[in-house]
């Protein structure tokens, strides 16, 4: 356990996102995107699953041998905690532990607009915070549960896989149930939400058609539900919801998410070209009439046009974020072109040397917390 100690220690102090335990390597942290071997003696096979066990009960050793994978959480006290999923291969046990901040940070300090706070004044409705891993999703969900814990009395019930954030009460109370640990599936524990009295659901993970069809009930009954999907747009968001029902039920589907959608959120992480770690690339779409329409007709693919007219009320397509990020010498021209979705139109961006628009969104360059 000391010598695990000593590599989350050396990950906090390198600003490490993620620290990986293979057989037969050193140690290897994964810093602003990248991976990077420490210089260090290589771990044999026997001690990786020595260091691995030594931080698992006797329940979740069995559970590890038995499904050959396995998820949780380590609170190393005035550290930090580190999400842990370890998982047996043809080498042996390995294991990654991504590091989770001791405090929750900020909108401020992730890098979020403004608008996000005007988002969160809703009290029901649903809200999609998506990207892909290691996006900063979970981080951001915290940030927001803290918010409104921060600004309401409500009573908020979060589902996590596992927990990470741990929160405390402030203005409101917070219940949050674990998978495996607390409560045995989303589903489950949406079930029994609904008779829990809650006032903001967090699902951490909408990972398939039972729970996306219990979060979009829970906002139409009058809970403000925010949870998270591998989505790597708005309009992608949309149409995965959608498409997980089957087609008899996808008119009935479309008018239900065109009611209740406050807002979907899409995050990448972009590396600066200072070297200093990464910063929050955006879209942001958020529910108006014109959005309610055009996804209750079926036309989703109108909707980024929508969102870049709709820039001066907080609306964001991701091209324009990472525009915005390059114009401020935040980031360079090839990670616009990198993590742009319309490579033309970034082209002819990058093209024009104007400045950015001062009444835009421009985004803070806070580094943000991995995922």
């Amino acid at each position: 356990m000391a010598q695990l100690i000593k590599f989350f220690e050396a990950a906090v102090k390198h600003q490490a996102s993620d620290l990986h335990i293979v057989p037969g390597e050193p140690v290897i942290f994964r810093r602003f995107g990248k991976l990077i071997k420490v210089k260090s003696a290589p771990i044999a096979p026997d001690q990786t699953k020595t260091l691995i066990f030594e931080l698992l009960t006797t329940q979740q050793q069995k559970k590890l041998i038995d499904d050959l994978q396995l998820d949780f959480i380590v609170n190393i006290k005035g550290l930090g905690r580190f999400r842990g999923s370890a998982m047996l291969h043809r080498s042996g046990l390995s294991a990654v532990f991504r590091s989770i901040p001791l405090e929750i940070p900020s909108f401020q300090e992730l890098g979020l607009p403004p608008i996000i706070e005007k988002v969160l004044d809703n009290h029901q409705g649903l809200i999609l915070v998506t990207g892909g891993t290691g996006q900063g999703k979970s981080t951001t969900l915290a940030a927001m549960v803290d918010y409104i814990n921060s600004k309401r009395a409500n009573h908020i019930l979060t589902v996590e896989d596992p927990i990470e954030f741990v929160h405390p009460l402030k203005q409101g109370v917070v219940n949050q149930r674990q998978l495996g640990d607390s409560t045995l599936s989303y589903g489950n524990a949406l079930r029994g939400a609904l008779r829990q009295d809650p006032d903001v659901i967090m699902i951490g993970e909408l990972r398939d058609f039972d729970t996306i069809s219990l979060a979009i009930s829970a906002a139409e009954t009058g809970h403000l539900v925010l949870g998270t999907l591998a989505t790597a747009s708005a309009p992608k968001t949309i149409d995965r919801v959608i498409d997980s029902y089957p087609p008899d039920e996808q008119n009935q589907i479309r008018a239900m998410l065109s009611e209740s959608l406050k807002a979907v959120i899409t995050q990448r992480l972009v590396s600066r070209q200072d070297g200093q770690g990464r910063v929050l690339a955006l879209e942001i779409l958020l529910g108006s009439l014109p959005v309610t329409n055009l996804i209750r007709d079926g036309k989703v693919f109108q909707i980024p046009s929508l969102m870049q007219m709709g820039k001066a009320t907080g609306m964001m397509i991701m091209d324009d974020s990472l525009i915005d990020l390059f114009r401020n010498n935040i980031i360079s021209a090839d990670e616009v072109l990198a993590n742009s979705n319309d490579q033309k139109r970034a082209q002819l961006n990058l093209s024009q040397k104007t400045s950015p628009d001062p009444e835009a969104n421009s985004l803070s360059p806070q580094e943000q917390p991995s995922q």
